[in-house]
């Protein structure tokens, strides 16, 4: 009988997705031999090479890629006899580890924590900050529970080690100083603000969201100044040097610098999903987490 060991299928799931033995053992904290060991071990109780040399490189051989289409479905499968299980023995107790960007925090998850602490003391929460596109490499790793992201960041739909839910579709407005010709009167449309200097982030979902929603309106934004994080944003807003596509969920409202208006025409949004390993969604405590979390982005007031 074959032996499938699950230490060893992660190994090998880790270096699919990772691409090389070195990043591998940096991702599973472990040295590039014992990576190598683990993978030969695994080639020599299956009865057939998991890998073969590509350059100067490994990459996985065709009974490597048959064998992790099996294995992404044993680790469902793993973490659905784990939620049936856990729910015999704790029902929605315990530490689930939420790894989300940076405005889902106090929008999403800060609320979602105190609603928590009336509702289910047993349940404790976990936050971790991470960009949209990490927060998949932590669940993958098993160093979170439960993800935050964005739609535009989330793996192919043939990936089968994720479970997703859509949860809201965050509007974008554009913020300007408050002295602009537009931070009054009727909404400007996007193709209005053209020719304005905008503010954005050298790479990152963010400013491909903000290139992509510009193009759609026939023009592509000048990055006059180049900054990532939203306090910095709204700063450089305010100073009058610039204007930027900010999510509803991260506007701030009471800045008197700064102009936050609604576009007119068809509002550009970005869209929020939480993710989980697959089979985990049956736990208890995620089962309830991905519930309230639909609940709390429903009744967001920044999406209304």
């Amino acid at each position: 009988m074959t032996n499938w060991d699950l230490g060893r299928l992660r190994v090998l799931r880790t270096l699919a997705d990772r691409g090389t033995v070195r990043a591998a053992a940096e991702a599973l904290r472990m040295t590039p031999s014992a990576v190598s060991q683990q993978l030969a071990t695994l080639s020599r109780e299956l009865g057939t090479p998991m890998l073969e040399a590509h350059g100067r490189r490994v990459r996985l051989t065709s009974a490597g890629e048959a064998v992790l289409r099996h294995a992404d479905l044993i680790f469902a499968q793993v973490e659905r006899a784990g939620a049936e299980l856990e729910g015999y023995v704790r029902g929605v107790a315990g530490r689930v580890r939420v790894g989300a960007f940076a405005t889902a925090i106090p929008s999403l998850v800060v609320p979602l924590s105190a609603r928590l602490r009336h509702t289910h003391p047993d349940l404790e929460l976990r936050v971790r900050e991470a960009e949209a596109a990490e927060v998949y490499e932590l669940l993958a790793l098993g160093e979170v529970d439960l993800a935050l992201s964005l739609a535009a960041e989330v793996p192919a739909a043939r990936d089968a080690k994720f479970a997703h839910v859509p949860l809201m579709a965050d509007p974008l407005d554009v913020a300007l100083p408050a002295a602009h010709r537009w931070a009054e009167g009727p909404p400007p449309r996007l193709a209005d603000l053209a020719a304005e200097p905008w503010i954005f982030g050298a790479g990152g979902p963010w400013r491909d969201i903000t290139l992509a929603v510009c193009a759609s309106a026939g023009f592509v934004p000048e990055n006059v100044h180049v900054a990532a994080d939203w306090t910095a944003i709204l700063a450089l807003v305010g100073a009058g040097m610039g204007i930027a596509l900010v999510p509803r969920l991260a506007a701030r409202r009471d800045d008197p610098a700064v102009a936050v208006r609604v576009l007119a025409a068809e509002t550009p949004r970005r869209h929020v999903v939480a993710a989980v390993r697959a089979g985990a969604e049956e736990r208890p405590p995620l089962a309830l987490l991905l519930a309230e979390l639909r609940r709390e982005a429903a009744e967001s007031p920044s999406v209304q």
